[in-house]
C-alpha cells in the first residue's frame, strides 16, 4: 500500500529539495545551529509535510490551502539561502545555486497544482512574472 502523496511528483520534488537544503545546513557554522540552520531545516521539512497533509481526505480548497503553506515554506528557505550568501558562510557557490534552481522548479509545480485543483479558491497574487532559470540563466549566487 502507498499513500496518495507518495505518488505526487511535487512531493517527490520537495523531498529532493530538502536533501539539497540539508546539504547547505550541514556546511553552516556551528554558531547557526539554533538559528539559521534550525530555521532552514524546519522550513524545508514543512514543504513536504504540507503537501502530504493536504493530499489526503481534504477538499480541493483545503488541499490548496496546504499547498499555499508549502509555497510559503519554500519561499522562506530561499530567503535563508540569501542570508547564507550574504553572511559568506559557504565558499562553494554551487551549494547555493543548485537548491536555488530547484526551488524555482518546485515553486512552479506547487503553483500549478494549486491553480489546477482550486483555481478560484485562494488569494491570488498580482500578476507577477516568475521565471525558471536554466543552467545558462542568471542566479543570485
Amino acid at each position: 500500500m502507498s499513500y496518495k502523496f507518495e505518488k505526487l511528483e511535487v512531493w517527490q520534488s520537495a523531498m529532493d529539495y530538502a536533501d539539497l537544503i540539508l546539504a547547505v545546513v550541514e556546511k553552516l557554522p556551528q554558531k547557526e545551529n539554533f538559528n539559521l540552520s534550525s530555521q532552514m531545516d524546519r522550513a524545508v521539512t514543512s514543504i513536504s509535510l504540507n503537501i502530504a497533509e493536504g493530499s489526503t481526505g481534504q477538499s480541493d480548497p483545503e488541499q490548496a490551502k496546504f499547498l499555499g503553506y508549502a509555497i510559503r515554506s519554500l519561499i522562506e528557505t530561499v530567503a535563508c539561502l540569501h542570508h547564507v550568501h550574504r553572511r559568506k558562510y559557504l565558499k562553494d557557490p554551487e551549494l547555493l545555486r543548485k537548491p536555488y534552481k530547484h526551488s524555482e522548479i518546485l515553486f512552479a509545480k506547487l503553483q500549478a497544482m494549486r491553480k489546477a485543483i482550486a483555481p478560484d479558491k485562494y488569494v491570488k497574487e498580482e500578476q507577477a512574472l516568475y521565471e525558471v532559470f536554466t543552467n545558462d540563466g542568471e542566479c543570485p549566487f
